[in-house]
């Protein structure tokens, strides 16, 4: 006869307990949490992005910047993410990556850097998830610095900073 203190251990048993620890581990939102930001803070030194509101961190997220991260955005296809002061001026939701909030750059001082240079300043900056041929990788894409200037987060990452970021919303990116 079976103790019934172990009745639990059974198949049965076994799957509810699972089935309460995913539940206990779902995201739930904290109503205490602001509802949007009105800043992000980029910091390519550090491979961070942090959402603000009222000048209070709602949320900091590592990162996978351009394939060559120091220094500033020069031109088209120079793999660098841009510094400077921007603004989030719209969203695709169709994008090749999982959701993309873009990047107001280039600003006119890009351009007009980009002019005297000869070339393009490249405009396609986006904070954005992953492809959608790499979204089993989660969390590992940040092991190397891999876009081609863009500011890259996890599939679900992007899913809260897309609901929390309203276009118009100010983005600083620090070397």
């Amino acid at each position: 006869m079976r103790d019934p203190q172990f009745a639990l251990a059974g198949p049965l048993g076994m799957t509810m307990m699972l089935l309460i620890s995913v539940l206990s581990l779902s995201a739930v939102e904290d109503p205490s949490q602001p509802s949007n930001v009105d800043r992000i803070l980029v910091e390519k030194s550090k491979g961070t992005l942090t959402l603000y509101n009222g000048g209070k961190v709602v949320k900091t997220y590592l990162v996978a910047l351009g394939g060559e991260p120091m220094g500033p955005k020069e031109k088209e296809g120079d793999h660098k993410t841009p510094e400077g002061s921007f603004t989030i001026d719209s969203k695709n939701a169709r994008s090749r990556f999982h959701l993309a909030l873009h990047v107001s750059y280039p600003d006119e001082a890009d351009r007009k850097r980009a002019r005297k240079l000869g070339v393009s300043p490249g405009s396609a900056i986006m904070i954005h998830g992953l492809p959608k041929e790499f979204a089993y990788l989660g969390a590992l894409h940040r092991k190397t610095d891999w876009t081609d200037g863009c500011i890259a987060v996890t599939d679900e990452e992007i899913e809260e900073v897309w609901r929390l970021v309203k276009i118009g919303t100010p983005v600083e990116i620090r070397p």
